[in-house]
Parts: C-alpha cells; structure tokens; sequence
C-alpha cells in the first residue's frame, strides 16, 4: 500500500487511524483490527483502547476524512487561481487514500454510508459559504440544493468512471485518480466557470413551473 501522509500528527491514536483510513481503502471495511494493527506498528490491544471497537474507529476516520476534504476544498476555493489548482492536482496522489475511503463507503452502504455522506454535506455547506464570501462562487437561489447536488454529483461522477474503468488496485488509487483528472477536469471546470446553456431561457421555464425559493432564501443569497 501506499505510504503517503495522511495527517501531519503523529500520535499513537492519529498513527492507528490513518493506517486504518489506509487498509480500509484498500481491502474495504472487512480488514481485521489486527491487520490494522500491524500497519501502524501497535497491538490490537492498544487500538480498542483508543477506539473502543472496530465501527468506533471507523467513526473516527470518517470524521478525519471529512475534516481534511473541507480543509483541501476551502483552502483551494478561497486562494483560487491557477498556481492554487495546479498544486491540488499535483496532490492528488497524496489524497488518493482519502478518496478510495470515501469510495469504499459509498459502495459499502449502510448507517455510516449515509452518516458519511450527511457529514460530507454539511462540510460542503461550510467550505460553499467560505467560496461564496470570499466572492470566488457565486451566491445560488437555493445554497441548500446546490450543496446536495454538488454532494451527489460528485460522487455519482467518480462511481460512474469505475464502472467506465474500474480501478486494479484500492490502495494505489493515485493513477487511476489521474486519469479521472484528466478525463473530466476540463469538462468540469468549464462548465462550472463558463456554464453550459447560451441564455437564460431553460432556467425562466423551470422557474416559471416551480417558483423561486422563499422569500428569506433569496435575500441570503442576493
């Protein structure tokens, strides 16, 4: 597996989670606390003292997963410029451990799936809003669905691209990042800065069917 930092701690307990974050992506949630354990050089004993359990360890990397994507996200959006995309890109592979996590719990379902995914939602609203007073995103009708979508999308699009190339290897996720990169980044990046329909007509219909949102959501975000 690969060896990148997750976490810049190094404490037992930090050195425990990021070696499980590790082992998770790449065997998914049936690798053993043993095998946890000698990934980060401590007895398995230590590793229920720190955690409790297996589901209270995997509750603490999902919690360090969403920490450190709100940080990357907010910190790019609110330098935004290309010297600061170029480094995300460059990062990727670093990052590779954190997204097959997050890929392993998508496909895995179930309670902490979904806990997963709401936490995920409610660190986008944050890293949003920072995008949106920072004034490199503009303010949406909407700020709650455009977060869901967002939330949605995103994972819908890479789940998508492993069935259009299925990755060989979980715990050496960075190539196949890569080519992910490569294959939508521009597309993406495009859309979201130029967007895609040539005039306003598409959104008046939709807005003439189903009304603008309440009163008080369009004064947040006027």
């Amino acid at each position: 597996m690969r060896s990148a930092p997750i976490s810049d701690d190094v404490t037992a307990r930090a050195r425990i989670r990021d070696a499980a974050i590790r082992r998770f992506a790449a065997d998914g949630f049936r690798a053993g606390v043993r095998a946890i354990a000698a990934d980060a050089g401590v007895s398995p004993a230590l590793v229920l003292h720190h955690f409790g359990s297996k589901d209270g360890l995997r509750r603490a990397c999902d919690e360090h997963v969403l920490a450190v994507v709100a940080q990357v996200k907010t910190e790019a959006l609110a330098t935004a410029g290309p010297d600061q995309l170029l480094a995300q890109m460059a990062a990727v592979e670093e990052l590779a451990p954190l997204v097959a996590y997050q890929l392993r719990s998508m496909l895995a379902g179930g309670d902490l799936a979904r806990a997963l995914l709401e936490d995920f939602m409610t660190s986008a609203r944050r890293w949003v809003a920072a995008g949106v007073e920072a004034g490199t995103l503009r303010p949406s009708r909407d700020e709650e669905a455009r977060v869901r979508y967002l939330t949605l999308s995103g994972f819908g699009g890479i789940v998508g691209w492993m069935a259009i190339d299925p990755p060989q290897d979980f715990g050496d996720l960075g190539p196949w990042l890569r080519r992910y990169m490569a294959a939508v980044g521009l597309p993406a990046v495009e859309l979201f800065t130029d967007g895609l329909f040539a005039d306003r007509r598409m959104l008046d219909a939709y807005l003439s069917y189903v009304g603008d949102p309440p009163d008080e959501q369009r004064e947040r975000t006027a």
